[in-house]
């Protein structure tokens, strides 16, 4: 695919520098791109190092504009404009608009236009199926599910009953929707399952990574609010509520019944437990153990950082005798106070 600069300006709303009859036909990183390619500067560092980047178009920040003699497209947030030229140059391929022979589709089932169902989907009954849907290969919907218009599901997603998706919601493939959550009671040393009565309710413009599961609720609903991203292997439990806004970044784990708050950044392999809540414009950093409420907006932080073997088993030495230090401290300031 081919875009003129100005037909790029208009679309980014980007201000035009140079040529702008100029053809550009790919998307490049920086130090990647050659003659054709357009790429973005949002890092300050690479600001200085401009005379070499071989691109034919670069997207820099609108403080250049008056400097930069270059063909360019300045925005305030070059950031955002790669992600849109992203979505210009995708080439993610989409299912054809028809309907797998292979499908298994409840007569009860209600289809909108424009729908795609790859084989060995298996709708079930009473599902409802918005427009311009896509469904890859061998995803299960289950009973009295709903799915907004425009959502993409991919390969081996599961959807079990009762869960209620809005548009324009992207799943990818393994990932398991409306599962039951870990309730069980505890009776004479065995457990005794409690039955997950309750939905899963996703907003729209949400986007949800391979292998994660989302639970479905108790009792109360499981609830990921609008343009909520979930990365990949993250385990979401039941009634647990996700804010509009908030990423949560892969291996994370959210236990039962805690709600976030919306525009939440949750790092890589955090850890939140059960029946707490966090405010919103919360930044948790990766490998983060939330053990309690967070209340105010901030950047929160645990853990222990990878330091050299030697080094780390003198840190952890040192820790296991802050006990014995603190007393002594202690002991120390009595005998001093007993001497004035």
């Amino acid at each position: 695919m081919t875009y003129s600069l100005t037909s790029l300006a208009a679309q980014l709303s980007a201000q035009l520098g140079g040529d702008g009859d100029l053809q550009l036909h790919r998307l490049a990183t920086f130090h990647g791109a050659k003659e054709g390619d357009i790429t973005f500067v949002s890092d300050k560092k690479l600001l200085l190092r401009l005379s070499e980047c071989n691109a034919s178009a670069i997207v820099l920040p609108t403080a250049l504009k008056e400097t930069y003699q270059g063909n360019a497209l300045f925005m305030d947030n070059p950031y955002v404009g790669y992600a849109l030229l992203a979505r210009l140059f995708d080439t993610t391929p989409n299912l054809s608009t028809v309907i797998a022979d292979s499908a298994q589709i409840h007569e009860s089932v209600v289809l909108g236009k424009n729908v795609a169902i790859g084989e060995n989907v298996v709708i079930a009954k009473g599902a409802k199926i918005a427009d311009n849907c896509q469904l890859f290969p061998n995803v299960v919907i289950g009973e009295e599910s709903t799915l907004g218009e425009g959502c993409k599901i991919y390969s081996n997603v599961s959807i079990y009953h009762r869960c209620h998706l809005g548009s324009k919601v992207i799943i990818h493939a393994n990932t398991v929707i409306g599962s039951d959550g870990f309730g069980n009671a505890p009776y004479q040393g065995t457990w005794v399952k409690i039955p997950q009565i309750g939905d899963v309710i996703i907003g729209d413009n949400v986007e949800i990574g391979s292998n994660t599961s989302i639970d479905r609720g108790a009792l109360s609903d499981t609830i990921i609010g609008n343009g909520v991203k979930i990365d990949n292997l993250c385990q979401i439990a039941h009634n647990v509520q996700i804010g509009d806004h908030t990423a949560i970044a892969g291996g994370t784990n959210v236990a039962g019944s805690t709600q976030i708050g919306k525009s939440c950044i949750v790092g890589g392999s955090v850890a939140i437990n059960g029946h707490i809540t966090v405010t919103d414009n919360v930044v948790i950093t990766g490998d983060s153990m939330v053990m309690r409420s967070i209340n105010k907006p901030g950047i929160y932080s645990s853990g222990v950082p990878a330091q050299e073997n030697r080094a780390w088993r003198k840190t952890t030495a040192y820790t296991l005798k802050i006990e014995e230090l603190f007393k002594r401290v202690k002991q120390l300031e009595k005998q001093i106070e007993d001497k004035n």
